[in-house]
């Protein structure tokens, strides 16, 4: 099925007869996914019911495999990842071969996490200096005579030393072929597992395991350098294989593995959006996750707690002055109708500042006669009478052309063009 595609009994005969497991951990399981947003499954007598949302990916309920693929398909969507994730335009499948079952958007990043390793490790693995404190029969660094003195002198025939070995089994290095490894386990493709293993085997032999989670990749971000930026792609890959896997990479312990991939085409959408307004408007700042701290405060706070904040996915400021604020929605709203929470929400930011009385949804679309709408908002007691919410679509297929046509230099002003056409009342 599609995301945000609804799947019955009538749509999809195959979900007649089923039985989902009534243990208590996949009862948990189906609970925990219904109230992320991230999957509603429905058992009833004569079968079940499933309701997609803006997770894509494969996961599997005892009889239930699931795969949820993207609406935007084949290379389009494999170049508009790899643009959003600053990852490296590599020609992964030939257009016949990507829409099939085994290159599902999982295997997709599988083989891009594959591809940008291989290209890490045809340039040389990143070596760093690893102090070892050891007894050697030929000194080497500095002779820690403190040492010797705890020892009672010279009892032996070595010296304890200190010294530096430059290794590639550094920190970062650790995380990429455990990043390798968990690519391993995920994949349905046994051609890909074995090209996976193979690199880990052959490649990554001399590096030490660790355990993958939040602390370990802050770290790692903490210690990049300029030696090891070409590792940024691999690890933003990593992080999104830990996250959709049900690891979690926000500090956020998971209860529950997930038995299969489940992927947020919001956080795409929102990567995506913001790269590209922040190339093709050099003219403003595109600031992302903007708090607009003073549209609401305590009167009255006993216990001290912070006011809430609104945080629009983006707030584009020319001389200092908001000119438009943006929050992407990764949902067709051309097709579905607009939530009452999102309305609300971009009320509210439109509220939010003094020379810009409105907000704008950029939602994807696949339809060239999607259009904009906008909605008045009156309100008598508002000082300006009226704010408004802008609906604005954003035609992926469309943009993937514009991404393309500047990756080959071709045009420059188109892609700047449609950048001021979404940031325009």
């Amino acid at each position: 099925m599609q995301e945000w595609q609804r799947a019955t009994i009538v749509t999809h005969p195959q979900l007649a007869g089923l039985a989902l497991p009534q243990d208590d951990q996949t009862q948990q399981l189906i609970q925990e996914l219904a109230s992320s947003g991230r999957l509603t499954i429905i058992q009833h007598h004569r079968g079940i019911d499933i309701e997609a949302s803006s997770f894509i990916g494969r996961i599997r309920l005892g009889e239930l495999s699931l795969t949820i693929r993207p609406k935007v398909k084949g290379l389009p969507f494999l170049r508009l990842m790899q643009y959003a994730y600053g990852l490296h335009p590599l020609d992964l499948f030939s257009a016949t071969s990507f829409d099939t079952e085994a290159n599902s958007f999982q295997e997709l990043l599988f083989q891009q996490l594959l591809a940008e390793t291989n290209e890490l490790v045809l340039h040389g693995l990143q070596k760093q200096y690893v102090q070892r404190h050891e007894a050697l029969s030929s000194p080497r660094g500095r002779i820690s005579f403190s040492a010797i003195a705890n020892q009672g002198g010279m009892v032996q025939s070595t010296l304890p030393c200190t010294h530096y070995l430059r290794l590639e089994d550094s920190l970062i290095n650790r995380v990429l072929k455990q990043g390798v490894r968990l690519a391993a386990q995920l994949t349905a493709h046994d051609a890909l597992r074995m090209k996976l293993q193979r690199l880990e085997r052959y490649h990554l032999p001399n590096i030490s395991s660790l355990t993958l989670n939040a602390q370990t990749l802050k770290q790692v971000h903490r210690a990049m350098t300029r030696q090891t930026m070409p590792y940024l792609p691999v690890l933003t890959l990593i992080e999104i294989l830990l996250a959709a896997s049900g690891i979690s990479v926000a500090g956020q312990p998971q209860d529950i593995a997930l038995p299969g991939f489940l992927f947020d085409m919001n956080l795409f959408f929102q990567n995506l959006l913001y790269r590209f307004l922040s190339e093709n408007l050099p003219d403003y700042e595109v600031q992302e996750q903007y708090v607009l701290d003073t549209v609401m405060g305590y009167v009255e706070n006993p216990r001290k707690r912070q006011a809430p904040q609104l945080r629009p996915d983006y707030v584009v400021k020319q001389k200092g002055k908001a000119v438009a604020i943006l929050d992407a929605k990764y949902r067709d709203l051309w097709q579905n109708t607009l939530p009452p929470h999102m309305l609300y929400q971009l009320i509210m930011y439109a509220l939010g500042q003094d020379n810009c009385d409105r907000a704008t949804i950029l939602y994807p679309t696949m339809g060239p006669s999607a259009s904009v709408a906008s909605i008045e908002v009156r309100m008598p007691l508002y000082a300006r009478g009226s704010a408004y919410v802008i609906l604005r679509p954003v035609d992926l297929l469309h943009l993937d052309q514009l991404i393309l046509q500047a990756r080959e230099k071709k045009n420059d002003r188109d892609p700047t063009r449609f950048a001021h056409q979404l940031i325009q009342d």
